[in-house]
């Protein structure tokens, strides 16, 4: 058994975890192959953030028997953490691995692949106290990397089970998150994305350390030019924070800070920490320290109690924070979570009339903010070709503006300034300058 395939659902974590795992393999000698080909084994990394997560990744899991019947399957991620004996009773499945454990998932494939029985190893998240190290050396791509540095969540917003799987906080030791941004840095990575569970919690359970002395610590790292963060919320940017930010000249002018909604009234039953006063006081910080700052958010319409005149309010705020992109969620009943019995559950009609009315706005506020850059020159990390047969690159501003400049020779993984000139869909085409 000698090929393997993956195949990942949900977040940037998730993806982090796929590649950490895919070198794992690699390093044991596999060679791996695309999820829809024939393949030895199969490895599903999970979601569970909504119902219909659960239901794709039982879709996926049972793609795996079309390619090759006789697969071994693999589940691990927090699908499996909370439902492992659901998915162990899924034809095909050996093997099921929660949010643990899965730096060994090369030494617990070829244990089971030789017995005759399923075999779950999910245990109690809740009892984890260590972060697992699943370092990566060599990503697929070659410009910028996301890095893991925490794990769990013990926020508990009445409408997310990922505290139930992913268990306490638990933080990467500040020496391992260094040592992989230099190695990252050697292979040529331009770009660290720093990422987790809840990475504003960074430090909680380590001591005297925080979320912004590892930006400092990588901030260091020769080589790296440019620093990003995941999500984070509100109150990760107190004073001490925000004060370090002029400092910080590799960190990027884009700041994804989790909203979920423009009313306190919902903000309050959601269990989410923090005002609609206290949000747009950082916004507007964030504002005053960057010209130019990419400021992007979340959002969820349609959560349980939602009023006509909630809603308006949420309406007003994002109008007001004028985010230059926006994610927006249709408030998705999860089971296991107190939202999903809450009263005033909304009808799906209403939900999708205001995922409507905040997808205008969105669209609205990106182009506003996309035409304020038109004319300026910016620094564009290309990623990649548009296609194999063209000569243009797409890559990102540093406030997180996909750009599109033709070149006449290969400038994957490169930072160059660029003309940004019209905007076409939701990028911008640029002109490259003097190199």
């Amino acid at each position: 058994m000698n090929k393997v395939a993956f195949y990942t659902l949900g977040c940037k974590v998730n993806q982090y975890e796929t590649e950490a795992m895919m070198e794992a393999f690699e390093k044991a000698g596999y060679e791996i192959v695309e999820y829809d080909d024939y393949s030895d084994i199969y490895i599903i990394n999970t979601c569970t953030v909504t119902n219909i997560g659960d239901r794709k990744s039982r879709q996926i899991i049972r793609r795996a028997l079309d390619h090759n019947p006789d697969a071994f399957i693999a589940v691990v991620g927090c699908y499996s953490q909370i439902a492992p004996q659901e998915i162990l009773e899924i034809p095909g499945v050996k093997l099921v691995v929660g949010t643990n454990e899965r730096s060994r998932i090369v030494e617990l494939v070829e244990e089971v692949q030789n017995m005759d029985k399923k075999i779950s190893v999910v245990g109690d998240i809740m009892e984890i106290k260590e972060f697992e190290e699943m370092s990566i050396r060599n990503y697929k791509s070659r410009s910028r990397a996301f890095i893991k540095i925490q794990e769990g969540c013990e926020q508990y917003c009445t409408y997310c089970i990922i505290p139930y799987a992913r268990g306490r906080v638990r933080s990467r030791k500040p020496e391992s998150i260094v040592e992989e941004v230099k190695a990252l840095a050697e292979s040529g990575y331009k770009e660290v994305v720093l990422t987790g569970i809840h990475v504003g919690s960074y430090g909680k359970d380590l001591g005297n350390i925080g979320l912004i002395d590892i930006i400092k610590m990588v901030h260091e790292v020769d080589g790296i030019e440019r620093l990003r963060l995941s999500s984070v919320e509100p109150r990760t940017f107190d004073d001490a924070f925000l004060s370090s930010l002029p400092k910080l000249n590799k960190l990027c002018r884009h700041f994804h800070i989790s909203l979920q909604s423009g009313c306190d009234e919902t903000l309050k039953r959601m269990n989410r920490k923090y005002t609609t006063q206290e949000y747009r006081e950082v916004v507007n910080k964030l504002r005053q320290i960057y010209p130019d700052v990419g400021i992007t958010t979340d959002i969820i319409v349609g959560f349980p109690g939602e009023t006509d005149e909630e809603f308006q309010k949420t309406v007003e705020f994002v109008e007001e924070m004028a985010f230059s992109s926006m994610h927006i969620f249709k408030f998705s009943p999860r089971k296991g979570t107190p939202a999903a019995k809450f009263k005033g559950q909304v009808d799906p009609k209403v939900k999708d009339e205001r995922s409507k009315i905040i997808s205008k706005i969105a669209e609205k506020n990106h182009i506003k903010f996309m035409n304020s850059l038109k004319g300026k020159s910016l620094e564009v990390l290309y990623e990649q070709k548009v296609d194999e047969n063209s000569n243009f690159y797409e890559g990102l501003t540093d406030n997180y503006i996909r750009v599109i400049a033709e070149a006449a020779y290969d400038i994957k993984g490169r930072i160059i300034n660029t003309r940004l000139q019209d905007i076409k869909d939701d990028y911008m085409i640029g002109i490259l300058e003097k190199i």
